[in-house]
C-alpha cells in the first residue's frame, strides 16, 4: 500500500477519533470526569443584555438569533427554578435540571433566575466556609450555566440568601462569631461587619470551572446580591443601602459586561411615605428596605420587585388581591418611569392554585393581571420589562415544592397563559428590531410561537 494514500487515510481517522474522544470526556456521566477541561465548540452565541434607558437590550454578536449589529429589543418572560444547581451537582439527577431549562425553552421563557448559594455543610454546600468551596457542586453549576446556553436560556444568579434556607446572611454570621469575631447577635450584622462583607466579596470572586470565566459568559443575565434583602434593625434602611452601594461597586469592579440588581420585594420604606398606601400593609415599611433609594444606586441596573398577594395580604378575597396587584404593578412601573430611570423586573410573581365555585381560577387571573400590564408596557415603550413566576418545577423535585409551585404541564390554562405570553413579548421584540433592520428574523421566537 502506497505510504502517501495511507498517511491521507489515517489523518482524517485519527481526527474523528479524537473529537469522539472530547465528546465523550465532556458528555458522560461520571462525575469526576464531568467538565475536565472546557467545552465551548458547540455551544450557540449569544449578545450580552445590557440596559439603554428603561428598556433591556441585547448587545449582538451575530449568534443565538441575534441580529448580529448594535441592540436588539428584549422583553422578559421568564420563571425561577432555584434548585437547579442543587439537582445539577450528581449525574443520576442533573437531568432534571436539563428538562426544566428545555421546558422553559418550549414555552418561550427566556430568562431563569436560579440560586447560585448554597453556604454551610453537607454534600450539597457551594461554600462550605468562608473561601473554601466544593468544586463538585461548582461543576453543578456551571453545568446549569451550559445547559441555559444551549437551550438559548439566560440565567439571574442570586449570590446569597436573606432567608436561612440554604445558609444565607445567618451562616456568614455564624462564621464570624466562629471565627472569634465580635459581631452582634443579629444576623443584620451581615450588612455591616467588616469581615462578613470581605466573606462575601471573596464568595462573588470566584470563577468558573468549566473554562469560561463567569464575567465573560453570556448566559448569565444578570447578578443578583441577594435573595429578598432586610435589614429590620435598622428600619430606616441606611444600612441596607451603604452595603448595596459598595457591593455592586465591587462587582462591577469584577465584571463590566453583567448587569447588576439587588434582590428586593419591592416595599417602600419609611422615608417614602407618599408610597405608603402601595404596601401591602404598615409592616412592609419597616424591614429595612427602600424600594426607590435602593433600586436607584448608581451601579444598580435595573430595579427587582416581588409581588405575593395571596401571602402579603392573606384574609383578602380575589378582588381586593387583583386591586393591590394592580396597583403594585403600576406603581413600580412609574417608579422605574419617572424617578429611576432602569427597568423594572418583576423577578418572582407567586400565587397558589385555588378555583372556586364558578370556576375561577385565582392563579391564573392574578398571573394575567402581571403579564397584561407587562404587555401593555412594552407595547408603549415604558419601563415594565417583565416577570418571572414563582416556580416552576418537572416531575421528581417536589422537595423544592413550596405553596407556590407547579408543574406547568400539569395545569393547562396556566401553561397556555405563560406561552401566548412569551410570544406576544417575541412580537413586539421582533417588531421594533425589524424597524430598525427589516431583514432580521428572530429564530428563537419562530420556533416558539408556531
Amino acid at each position: 500500500m502506497n505510504s502517501q494514500w495511507r498517511d491521507k487515510r489515517l489523518y482524517p481517522f485519527l481526527g474523528i477519533l479524537l473529537l469522539l474522544s472530547l465528546l465523550y470526556l465532556n458528555f458522560n456521566n461520571s462525575d469526576n470526569n464531568y467538565f475536565s477541561f472546557p467545552i465551548l465548540l458547540w455551544q450557540p452565541k449569544m449578545g450580552f443584555v445590557s440596559t439603554n434607558s428603561t428598556q433591556f437590550v441585547i448587545i449582538n454578536d451575530g449568534g443565538g438569533g441575534d441580529d448580529g449589529h448594535g441592540e436588539s429589543a428584549f422583553y422578559v418572560n421568564g420563571w425561577n427554578s432555584y434548585w437547579l444547581m442543587m439537582e445539577s451537582v450528581w449525574s443520576s439527577s442533573r437531568s432534571k435540571a436539563s428538562e426544566m431549562l428545555k421546558r422553559g425553552a418550549q414555552m418561550g421563557l427566556t430568562v431563569c433566575r436560579t440560586w447560585a448559594f448554597s453556604d454551610g455543610f453537607g454534600p450539597d454546600a457551594l461554600q462550605v466556609s468562608p473561601g473554601v468551596f466544593n468544586e463538585r457542586v461548582f461543576r453543578g453549576l456551571d453545568y446549569v450555566i451550559i445547559e441555559a446556553r444551549r437551550n438559548h436560556i439566560r440565567l439571574i444568579l442570586s449570590l446569597v440568601n436573606n432567608l436561612i434556607a440554604f445558609g444565607g446572611k445567618n451562616q456568614y454570621v455564624k462564621w464570624a462569631k466562629e471565627a472569634g469575631i465580635n459581631v452582634s447577635s443579629s444576623d443584620d450584622s451581615f450588612f455591616s461587619n467588616p469581615v462578613i462583607k470581605d466573606y462575601y466579596k471573596a464568595y462573588i470572586k470566584k470563577n468558573s470551572y468549566s473554562g469560561v470565566r463567569y464575567s465573560e459568559e453570556p448566559a448569565i443575565f444578570a447578578w443578583e446580591l441577594m435573595n429578598e434583602p432586610r435589614c429590620a434593625s435598622s428600619s430606616s434602611a441606611s444600612v441596607l443601602q451603604a452595603w448595596i452601594v459598595e457591593m455592586a461597586a465591587y462587582i462591577k469592579s469584577l465584571d463590566k459586561k453583567h448587569l447588576v440588581t439587588v434582590g428586593l420585594e419591592g416595599f417602600y420604606g419609611l422615608n417614602t411615605t407618599n408610597k405608603s398606601d402601595v404596601n401591602p400593609g404598615i409592616w412592609a415599611a419597616s424591614l429595612g428596605s427602600d424600594f426607590i433609594p435602593d433600586s436607584a444606586i448608581n451601579n444598580i441596573d435595573f430595579a427587582s420587585v416581588h409581588a405575593y398577594p395571596d401571602s402579603w395580604i392573606p384574609h383578602a378575597d380575589l378582588e381586593a388581591k387583583t386591586n393591590h396587584l394592580s396597583n403594585w404593578v403600576d406603581s413600580h412601573v412609574s417608579d422605574g418611569d419617572l424617578v429611576l430611570r432602569k427597568p423594572v423586573l418583576f423577578t418572582e410573581v407567586g400565587s397558589r392554585w385555588h378555583v372556586d365555585e364558578k370556576g375561577v381560577n385565582d392563579r391564573d387571573v392574578l398571573l394575567k393581571i402581571v403579564y397584561d400590564k407587562i404587555y401593555e408596557s412594552a407595547k408603549k415603550r415604558r419601563a415594565g420589562a417583565g416577570a418571572l413566576i414563582w416556580q416552576l418545577l418537572v416531575e421528581d423535585v417536589d422537595r423544592y415544592s413550596d405553596q407556590f409551585s407547579f408543574i406547568p404541564q400539569d395545569y393547562p390554562s396556566t401553561y397556555k397563559l405563560i406561552k401566548e405570553h412569551s410570544c406576544r413579548l417575541q412580537r413586539i421584540s421582533a417588531k421594533y428590531n425589524r424597524a430598525r433592520k427589516p431583514e432580521r428574523v428572530d429564530p428563537v421566537a419562530s420556533v416558539a410561537c408556531k
